[in-house]
């Protein structure tokens, strides 16, 4: 019987604001977890424990506690000392740099294992960390936590491919479904399936898949988790030149991505270990992650293939915070964690967001999310080399590891920054990267970051400056309207600000006028 869920209300309360005394909060010390898989033991330390964490430090060892499993069904002796050795040098690390928690997960290899108590008894003993042994359907539910976390809200199948494993479940906007299962696809034992003939192990995982994949699971979308399958997305963004090279988020047409799974589950390791974006570590198991997609994507039929970076580790962190914490925006909160404490005056971003509100007639709340980001990551490169900061700002936004936000997505912050820094619409560096908007989205960024830039120069960043002005747009004319109080700097570089804002809208006339005086007829 399907577990039930508590019914949440339709219209959950999801803040979008910025909120510049969270931003500069500096009481939350790093956060520590150590991930024992089939093949490797990872520690991530994140910045916070929070909803936004940026990975700070990321180091593995690979252990292969899985390999021989299947015959033994032991751990060996030599893999099993290796697991105990690492956890031990990674809890000092983690308390080396000051973690508020550490937590220590296990998943398919520990659970099969005979011996897998007895090794998180020696963990235990040897580090003082608790290791908790996940079931299948808690790394299922982890995993698509963890793309919960880090998409804006998400409705789709998510496969996490470990070592030893591959858990599949739905992610439905703010919730795991109640359908998951959890399939002997793992890296591992494909590789094994594979070493007896290429043909061979493609109908064995067709027969696995077919006896234990429910069709019902089936949606649009397919997000890929872990690191076989990020392995392959920064194959094929190498191939195709993309010009956005950053996994997460990373989109494909089921069809091209089964193309490119098909044609590397046949190279060999060697030839492998010489592609563009393959590390020599990831050649060995690459054939078994692409093999495995390909049969995935013809089982359930997705449209599309969106990886996701973000997995079991942040799922498990996402589940401990509370449901307000939850519901925070990740690409606002993240952009005003980095944004905010590097402003001058981090309080202006918060006078920017009712600012710029005027600019867009009905926005919708994904289009409103992507202002608050650039509004916080508006003051980023004050202190760069003036000719610098618009090129400089549009390739770091572009590959920044912010979570919540799409390739596009990226594309327009970093070009709403880049013209916030008077960077010039047809600037070279803004090809190729640039065509994954539309003409109206390119508008739309250029109205944003010129009329950003037009508030820093004339209140000088001041937010009682800022708040006694405003933007009245005309069908043939774009008026500052300043109150006589703020005293707002009647100079050519004005003028010019709001002459390149008129520009991006597409009216000849701009002025700036004190509003506490009559305003000349237009004529």
């Amino acid at each position: 019987m399907a577990k039930e869920r508590v019914q949440r209300p339709e219209e959950a309360l999801r803040p979008l604001q910025l909120d510049p005394e969270r931003a500069k909060r500096v009481d939350r010390p790093p956060y520590a977890i150590v991930d024992i898989g089939s093949n490797s033991i990872r520690l991530l330390v994140y910045d916070q424990f929070g909803r936004a964490p940026m990975p700070r430090f990321n180091e593995k060892s690979l252990a292969r506690l899985a390999e021989g499993l299947a015959e033994s069904s032991a751990i060996a002796p030599e893999h099993f000392r290796r697991a105990v050795e690492a956890v031990r040098r990674f809890r000092a690390i983690a308390d080396a740099m000051g973690v508020s928690r550490i937590d220590a997960v296990a998943t398919e290899a520990m659970r099969r294992a005979s011996n897998g108590p007895k090794l998180a008894a020696a963990i235990e003993a040897e580090s003082g960390l608790k290791v908790r042994i996940l079931s299948g359907a808690e790394e299922a539910r982890f995993a698509t936590l963890g793309v919960i976390s880090g998409f804006f809200r998400p409705v789709g199948v998510v496969g996490d491919m470990g070592g030893g494993s591959l858990e599949i479940a739905e992610a439905i906007d703010d919730h795991v479904g109640d359908r998951w299962v959890s399939l002997p696809l793992g890296a591992l034992p494909v590789e094994a399936m594979m070493s007896a003939g290429f043909s061979a192990a493609k109908r064995q995982i067709d027969e696995i898949l077919q006896r234990s994949l429910p069709k019902a699971l089936a949606r649009p979308v397919f997000y890929p988790v872990g690191g076989g399958w990020r392995a392959l997305a920064k194959a094929h963004m190498e191939a195709v030149a993309a010009p956005v090279k950053v996994v997460h988020g990373y989109t494909l047409s089921a069809g091209e991505a089964r193309d490119f799974a098909r044609a590397v589950s046949r190279l060999s390791s060697t030839k492998l270990a010489a592609t563009p974006g393959v590390t020599e570590r990831r050649a060995r198991t690459l054939p078994a992650a692409a093999l495995t997609l390909d049969r995935v994507l013809k089982h359930l039929k997705p449209d599309r293939v969106v990886f996701s970076a973000l997995g079991l580790r942040e799922g498990f962190l996402y589940s401990h915070l509370s449901q307000e914490e939850q519901y925070l925006d990740p690409l606002v909160e993240g952009a005003q964690l980095i944004g905010l404490p590097l402003a001058r005056v981090p309080e202006f971003a918060s006078e920017l967001v009712p600012w710029t509100e005027s600019l867009f007639f009905g926005e919708t709340a994904a289009e409103k999310r992507l202002r608050l980001a650039v509004c916080a990551l508006s003051d980023i490169a004050w202190r760069d080399a003036p000719d610098l900061r618009a090129e400089e700002s549009f390739r770091r936004l572009l590959e920044f590891p912010f979570i919540g936000v799409t390739h596009p997505e990226r594309v327009f912050i970093a070009t709403a920054i880049h013209a916030r820094y008077v960077g010039r619409p047809d600037a070279p560096w803004l090809s190729p990267a640039i065509k994954l908007l539309t003409p109206s989205e390119r508008r739309r960024a250029q109205i944003l970051g010129r009329a950003i830039l037009l508030a820093y120069r004339f209140s000088g960043g001041v937010p009682a400056v800022l708040e006694s002005a405003r933007l009245r747009i005309d069908p043939d004319c774009i008026r500052l309207e300043v109150a006589s109080a703020a005293r707002a700097p009647d100079s050519e570089v004005v003028s010019e600000r709001l002459k390149l804002l008129a520009s991006a809208i597409g009216v000849k006339r701009s002025e700036v006028v004190d509003i506490d005086a009559p305003s000349p007829p237009l004529s």
